[in-house]
């Protein structure tokens, strides 16, 4: 990479999103962790991990539930998208060896944060995206942390996906030094323009949370980092991984105009029979964001491995994987 290239890549991107946050915020790395405060005793405990250009607001209204313990990732080189607590180094941080903004690094984060914060034994990570490559990364780097931990990957970067094809003509002929350009261009550009194309059907949360993607990280450097390491990643990976998940689901959307949506669930294909695979009727890569319906309900992890039959709502199922219900 060129140093005039550098130079323009390394200048900051100045933070256009956060939301009022009562919790901590605890410092990993190049990383941060935030805690919600819950008002009831904590039942279960949900550890989220945005995607690409996104931030952890992407799972404040999911999980409202006074009983529930919300951890959220903000990977490395992001900006905390907080309003109030400041953040705090956290006492329990071990220095991560890889570099940052990869998979690699995130992935650091996300198990220190699973290792030391959780005060429920019925722990759920969900990932959207990007966020889903980081759980395998992860499970891969410490799968004696996940026994007992479910797993929800929504929409995600698995082995050997790819971009869907419109978004690979878009970046192919993208270099370095064009993406400060690029980005400044999307800024100043209405997200409705574009929106729906990518987004599918925009409803509010969806609009507050995709408007300024690109103003998501610390610098485009991060934005360059994450897409190379992305695409080495899904090349490289491989499904051995999936052997290592204990409880999970994979939500595949019906459209995705982000990610190749055959390409996921034929990868999603070789995780266990105990695995749900759940394809889902949600026209965008955000399918939570389109209907909370499709998140599974919190309950505790079971002994045993037991196919049930999926809630009425939950149709349109593989039909030769065993699906377990949800509670």
């Amino acid at each position: 990479m060129q140093a005039i290239h550098a130079r323009k890549l390394i200048k900051p991107i100045e933070q256009s999103y956060t939301e009022m946050f009562s919790g901590k915020v605890f410092t990993v790395g190049k990383g941060a962790v935030s805690v919600r405060n819950h008002s009831g005793e904590a039942k279960h405990t949900v550890i989220g991990v945005h995607g690409f250009l996104e931030n952890h607001c992407y799972f404040t209204q999911l999980y409202q539930d006074s009983s529930t313990e919300l951890i959220l990732l903000t990977c490395s080189n992001y900006h905390v998208p907080v309003s109030g607590p400041m953040p705090e180094p956290a006492e329990w941080e071990v220095p991560i060896k890889y570099l940052e903004a990869t998979i690699d690094y995130d992935a650091c984060i996300l198990n220190q944060t699973l290792e030391n914060l959780p005060s429920t034994t019925n722990v759920r990570i969900h990932g959207h995206s990007r966020g889903g490559a980081v759980i395998l990364q992860a499970l891969s780097q410490r799968p004696e942390l996940y026994e007992n931990v479910e797993l929800i990957f929504e929409a995600p970067a698995l082995p050997g996906g790819k971009t869907h094809p419109l978004v690979s003509a878009l970046l192919e002929p993208v270099s370095h030094g064009m993406w400060p350009w690029i980005i400044r261009f999307i800024n100043s550009t209405p997200s409705s323009s574009y929106g729906q194309m990518f987004f599918g059907k925009l409803n509010k949360r969806k609009k507050q949370l995709l408007n300024k993607m690109f103003s998501a990280t610390k610098d485009h450097l991060t934005i360059v980092r994450n897409i190379e390491d992305l695409f080495d990643w899904m090349d490289r990976a491989d499904h051995s991984v999936y052997k290592l998940i204990k409880h999970g689901t994979f939500l595949i959307p019906k459209m995705d105009r982000i990610l190749d949506r055959e390409l996921m669930l034929k990868s999603a294909l070789h995780s266990p029979n105990s695995v749900r695979i759940i394809e889902t009727d949600a026209m965008s890569h955000f399918i939570t964001l389109d209907d909370q319906k499709w998140i599974p309900a919190m309950h505790t992890i079971p002994s045993g491995n037991t196919a049930e039959i999926v809630k009425k709502n939950m149709t349109k199922v593989l039909k030769k994987r065993k699906v377990a219900a949800f509670a």
